[in-house]
């Protein structure tokens, strides 16, 4: 029988948010998808580290189902069973992932709206007069109208100004800055990225969480750490902070936490979140019962396979491999948030020529590639992904086509892959 080609995707109704895409992805599992035409992929970018268990993982489906069948929402007008048990979940890894950390956790839909809670949250707190938030330039914390403000990227402002005010950025890792900007009366807490994530993969020097804990408590200001792309073993810890040995009054988090299922988190010292009184803040679907179980299923699964342990491993080794590919000139991030630094200009070839030959990776900037891995990812399948990224880079460098790009992504997957549909386990 002849192969008949999928009908193209009709994408007029769509807003033009977002460039055309240069595929469609109409299947996941594990860390492989599937386009339109049957072409498989290997993915290293999880939904802009989003899938941290890999695609259709059986737990969250399993989650997913049962939740379905039982109830899907009635509003934070009443209580459900589900979403106090994540919070307590959550709590606990904040704390390290053995004892409650003593905080509360308001449930959101986006990294966005975490974050819009936690700036509302310091102003309430803070009291009159004391509404400014300083965060960095470069650094990425949402959308929104307030989150895109206090997003230190001057170009992503233009369009929207004015924005809304209370707003002050510092170069990112520059104490002195911080200093300084922080000796202003009206100010009510420090926003930062642990690593600016969507800025290219920057890892700052190894005291400045410390030193912005210790600046933070000596004015009386909050210390709001944006775990949103870092958070939940990504890095090798369930936090980014908790590298540096820090507590901080907020922690907001997203991306991973659903493993696809649209969910977020705003966690803040139990003394802090005691400022939000019933009105003060509120969500329609924020921890609604879907969404939540999926969250919970994610989180023990996370928990079984000692993810921040398994972070630790797969990241070493990918590291070590990428500090060996031919032009990859220095490698930076911490776990399975890494960024490979290429000749500057190049990034955007070398993810489509990885594209092409089977890779979902992204440039985040012209001269870095981003790697965001399943935190289940075998080893075989880190060494694959460097095999193909390896020859991406040599087809960037050399100007060159080679037919076995157009073909790769057809070849059937390896039977070393086979047990891996349906779930995330390797």
């Amino acid at each position: 029988m002849t192969a008949v080609d999928p009908a193209p995707i009709d994408r007029s109704a769509l807003m033009h948010t977002y460039a055309e895409p240069p595929v469609t992805f109409v299947r996941g599992s594990g860390s492989w998808l599937w386009d339109t035409d049957g072409r498989r992929y290997l993915d290293f970018l999880s939904g802009l580290a989003v899938t941290s268990l890999g695609h259709a993982h059986p737990a969250v489906a399993d989650a997913l189902s049962a939740q379905a069948r039982t109830l899907l929402h009635v509003s934070n007008l009443f209580g459900t069973v589900v979403a106090p048990e994540l919070a307590a979940t959550i709590d606990r890894l904040v704390g390290g992932g053995s004892a409650r950390a003593g905080g509360q956790v308001f449930f959101a839909n986006s990294g966005a709206e975490a974050n819009e809670c936690a700036l509302k949250l310091a102003r309430k707190w803070a009291g009159p007069g004391r509404h400014v938030v300083v965060s960095a330039w470069d650094a990425f914390h949402g959308r929104t109208l307030a989150t895109l403000h206090a997003t230190g990227q001057p170009a992503k402002h233009a369009p929207f100004e004015p924005l809304p005010e209370g707003f002050v950025h510092v170069p990112y890792d520059d104490m002195a800055a911080m200093e300084h900007a922080c000796r202003h009366p009206a100010v009510a807490a420090v926003l930062v990225e642990p690593i600016l994530g969507e800025a290219g993969v920057v890892v700052p020097s190894s005291d400045y969480l410390g030193a912005l804990r210790q600046l933070c408590t000596a004015r009386g200001i909050l210390l709001v750490v944006d775990e949103i792309q870092t958070g939940l073993a990504r890095t090798g810890r369930w936090f980014c902070f908790q590298h540096a040995g820090v507590d901080p009054d907020i922690v907001t988090m997203a991306k991973a936490l659903g493993n696809g299922v649209p969910i977020s988190a705003c966690w803040a010292r139990a003394e802090v979140a005691a400022a939000f009184g019933p009105g003060d803040h509120a969500t329609t679907f924020g921890g609604q019962p879907l969404a939540a179980a999926a969250a919970r299923a994610t989180l023990a699964v996370m928990e079984a396979e000692d993810a921040p342990a398994r972070s630790q491993r797969a990241g070493a080794r990918l590291h070590q491999g990428l500090s060996g590919l031919p032009g990859v000139l220095s490698v930076r991030g911490a776990g399975l948030l890494l960024a490979a630094q290429v000749s500057d200009g190049t990034a955007s070839t070398v993810v489509g020529e990885a594209l092409s030959l089977g890779l979902v990776v992204n440039a985040p900037r012209a001269d870095t590639v981003r790697l965001a891995p399943s935190l289940l990812v075998s080893e075989d399948e880190i060494d694959e992904g460097l095999a193909i990224l390896g020859a991406a880079l040599d087809r960037t460098r050399n100007g060159s086509t080679h037919p076995a790009a157009t073909t790769a992504a057809t070849t059937p997957a390896p039977a070393r892959h086979a047990r891996r549909e349906g779930g995330g386990r390797p």
